[in-house]
């Protein structure tokens, strides 16, 4: 009620049929009704506790806006954490694929050299057995050759003894073959 009356008061006082052009402190001059009527509403303000309730409500904001801009730099803080904890991570994946090539590098080169070892190897037994062959295809070929030779000279010797060798001496020679024969086995 009280606000109800301040606020006609307020209506009245400042009304244009009080205003008048006069002395300053009169209800005649516009300018002291204008002064009058802007006291009185900021006295009503006051009684009121506007400024109070103002205050207040910025004093609620500011506590708002302070609590969001905690709880932006608790989520940024949070943020450039997750954002760290990543390119770490990332990091350690990164070194863990470098070394994971590396020792696939390494394993590659090994088996390389180790194939290459074993090619060495297979090429020198292949070698080792194909001089073999051919050592044993030669000693054939002596054998062969040696065979034929002594065909040949038995054939020869034949031909030259059974001309020379008359039937009294191969009498004696059978003869002493079988004496030969005859003493070996008992």
């Amino acid at each position: 009620m009280k606000q109800l009356i301040a606020t006609l008061t307020a209506v009245v006082a400042a009304s244009p049929a009080l205003a008048a052009t006069g002395p300053f402190l009169s209800l005649g001059n516009t300018n002291f009704v204008v002064m009058l009527a802007f006291i009185l509403f900021i006295a009503l303000l006051v009684y009121l506790k506007v400024p109070g309730k103002i205050g207040e409500m910025l004093d609620k904001r500011a506590d708002g806006i302070k609590s969001e801009l905690d709880e932006a730099r608790a989520l940024r803080e949070e943020a450039q954490t997750l954002l760290a904890s990543y390119e770490r991570k990332q990091k350690e994946v990164q070194d863990q694929a470098d070394r994971i090539v590396a020792h696939a590098k390494t394993e590659a080169a090994e088996a390389a050299e180790q194939a290459k070892k074993d090619l060495e190897q297979s090429i020198k037994r292949r070698i080792k057995a194909a001089e073999e062959q051919i050592a044993s295809a030669e000693a054939n070929a002596v054998k062969d050759v040696r065979d034929q030779a002594i065909a040949v000279a038995v054939a020869a010797a034949k031909d030259v003894v059974a001309k020379a060798m008359t039937e009294d001496d191969n009498s004696k020679l059978i003869d002493e073959s079988i004496a030969q024969v005859d003493a070996k086995l008992h």
